[in-house]
């Protein structure tokens, strides 16, 4: 068994590992920064602890919000603040190699086998690319990652320079995500800055993740609905 470092300088030689308890972990939350500060450098979105965070809360209030039990509202939380660790090896593939990198430091704590698995997978099928929806978890965690559209993910301070994908997140004036538990849907309302960024723009770089979080609702027996400045798209 390994002894983890926790932020405050102390160490536990065990860990029942909360959701608590990963956030505390020194090793989790540097391989977090470290993939942000590589990705800043080659003109990324925000993949810091704020976004981890915020995955996080998303992927536990939407199972919540559907009736899921406690241990797999937690699962889905962890899941949700480690997903982007393999952003520290790099960006290419970061979902397996974070799935793997999740698989090391879990497999040293009191989590169960099982339960480490369950987050593993997750991890390695939350991008669009090669992964797709394949249980309750790994489906919060891909609606939560891909949902999450704001202004202050852009980290390049020039906007004369931004690509595409700042243009739409720096349009983003508001996002909100609903999940209507007896209507069986789960809606993201979106409102852009059209000057900035149009509809059209926003499907030209996000169309893929649409698709996907349309899967993982119905992973969840729901249906994927997105308003963008007020029109429905899906």
């Amino acid at each position: 068994m390994r002894t983890f470092r926790t932020c405050n300088g102390g160490s536990k030689k065990t860990l029942k590992t909360t959701y608590k308890e990963i956030r505390e972990i020194e090793e989790i939350n540097l391989l977090i920064e470290q993939g942000n500060a590589t990705l800043k450098e080659l003109g990324y979105t925000e993949h810091s602890k704020k976004h981890a965070a915020k995955v996080s809360d998303t992927a536990g209030k939407i199972l919540t919000e559907l009736g899921y039990g406690k241990h797999k509202i937690e699962l889905a939380r962890i899941a949700g603040y480690m997903h982007d660790i393999g952003n520290s090896i790099n960006r290419h593939d970061h979902a397996h190699s974070g799935a793997l990198l999740a698989y090391q430091i879990l497999k040293d704590t009191e989590m169960s086998l099982k339960d480490v698995l369950v987050i593993m997978t997750a991890i390695g099928h939350h991008d669009e690319a090669t992964g797709d929806a394949v249980d309750p978890v790994s489906a919060a965690l891909i609606l939560a990652d891909k949902t999450d559209v704001r202004r202050n993910r852009v980290q390049n301070p020039v906007p004369a320079t931004f690509d595409i994908h700042d243009r739409v997140n720096y349009a983003a004036l508001s996002t909100k995500l609903t999940i209507q538990k007896e209507k069986k849907v789960i809606q993201m309302e979106l409102e852009l800055d059209d000057e900035i960024c149009t509809v059209m723009d926003y499907f030209e770089i996000f169309l893929e993740r649409m698709i996907m979080c349309r899967r993982a609702a119905e992973r969840l027996d729901c249906k994927f609905k997105l308003i963008a400045n007020g029109n429905k798209m899906c």
